[in-house]
C-alpha cells in the first residue's frame, strides 16, 4: 500500500482496543497500548457525585451488568458493577480466531468503570507518547460542569494549558459545539475536535464552528462526500475520521490525507497502514 506511507495517519483506538476486549475497560486500553496505537479515544460523563467516568451511552445498561443513568449514579454505585461480563467468549463466536483477551471475573481492576483520572494515569505510565481524545457527551443534566471538570482534572496533570495545539498530547471532541466553545474559551491552546454525523449546510464549504481546526466526520460522510474531505484540507483542517474498522475504508481515508484513523480495530489498520508487519 504505497499510497497509505505518503503520509502519517494517526492511528486511534476507539473505546480502547474494543473490538477485542470491552469498550471503555482498562483492559481494552493496555490493548491498545500494546497493540502500537498512537491515541485512545474516551467518552466521559459525569456521575451524580462528580466523578469524569469513560462511558459512551447515557445508562449502564449495555455495557454492564446493572441499570440506571450515569448522571443519576455515584462512582460507589458504578464501581460495584462489571463492565466485561457482556463480552464473554461467547461473544466472539464465530469469529476466525479467538481475542487474546479473556473475561476474568476476578480482575476487577480490568472491567470496573473507568474513571478519566485512572485512564490519564495509564496515558502517562505507557513509556512513549500515546495521546489521548477526549470526547464530551452531550446533552446532559450537568451541562457545563462537565467541561469544568474536565479541565480541572487535565490541570492537575498539567494537560490544560499547552504551549500550543500541536505540542498537545490531549484533545478534546464533542458533536456539540457549544461544549467545543466552552472549552476553547478556559483554554485556547487545547485543540478540539468538532465531531459530524452529517454536514450542516452552512459548513459544507469547509468551514468549522470558530476556534475549532480539526474536523471530525463519520466514515459514511467520507464515502458518500470525498469532496467535502477535500474542501476541509484545502481550508487547512485536519480531518479525523470515526469509526473506521473495514480495510477499504482504511484506503479511502489514507487516499484523501486524513490525519487520524479512529477504529476498534488499531491493530488490523497499523497492518494496513503498512505499519506493523
Amino acid at each position: 500500500m504505497t499510497h497509505a506511507r505518503q503520509h502519517h495517519i494517526q492511528v486511534v483506538a476507539h473505546r480502547g482496543a474494543s473490538e477485542d476486549a470491552p469498550e471503555h475497560t482498562l483492559a481494552a486500553y493496555r490493548k491498545a497500548i500494546e497493540d502500537g496505537a498512537d491515541a485512545l479515544e474516551c467518552d466521559v460523563r459525569l456521575t451524580a457525585d462528580g466523578h469524569l467516568v469513560c462511558v459512551h451511552d447515557r445508562r449502564v445498561n449495555r455495557t454492564s451488568n446493572g441499570r440506571g443513568a450515569v448522571s443519576a449514579l455515584e462512582l460507589a454505585d458504578l464501581a460495584a458493577l462489571d463492565f466485561g461480563s457482556h463480552k464473554t467468549r461467547d461473544s466472539w463466536r464465530g469469529r476466525d480466531e479467538e481475542p487474546d483477551w479473556e473475561h476474568r471475573p476476578e480482575d476487577r481492576e480490568e472491567t470496573s468503570v473507568l474513571t478519566l483520572e485512572r485512564l490519564l494515569e495509564l496515558v502517562a505510565d505507557a513509556g512513549r507518547r500515546v495521546e489521548l481524545a477526549i470526547e464530551t457527551k452531550h446533552p446532559t443534566r450537568w451541562a457545563g460542569q462537565v467541561e469544568e471538570r474536565l479541565l480541572l482534572l487535565l490541570k492537575r496533570f498539567g494537560l490544560d494549558a499547552p504551549v500550543s495545539a500541536a505540542a498537545s498530547p490531549v484533545r478534546i471532541m464533542s458533536f456539540s459545539a457549544r461544549s467545543l466553545h466552552r472549552v476553547r474559551a478556559a483554554s485556547p491552546t487545547l485543540p478540539t475536535v468538532y465531531l459530524m454525523q452529517f454536514v450542516s449546510p452552512r459548513l459544507r464549504d469547509g468551514r468549522l464552528p470558530a476556534g475549532v481546526r480539526i474536523a471530525g466526520p463519520s466514515i459514511r460522510i467520507v464515502r458518500n462526500h470525498p469532496a467535502y474531505i477535500e474542501r476541509l484540507k484545502a481550508a487547512g483542517h485536519q480531518v479525523h475520521v470515526w469509526t473506521v474498522n473495514e480495510p477499504e475504508d482504511v484506503d479511502l481515508c489514507a487516499e484523501l490525507g486524513v490525519d487520524a484513523i479512529i477504529t476498534n480495530r488499531p491493530l488490523a489498520v497499523l497492518h494496513r497502514l503498512g505499519r506493523r508487519s
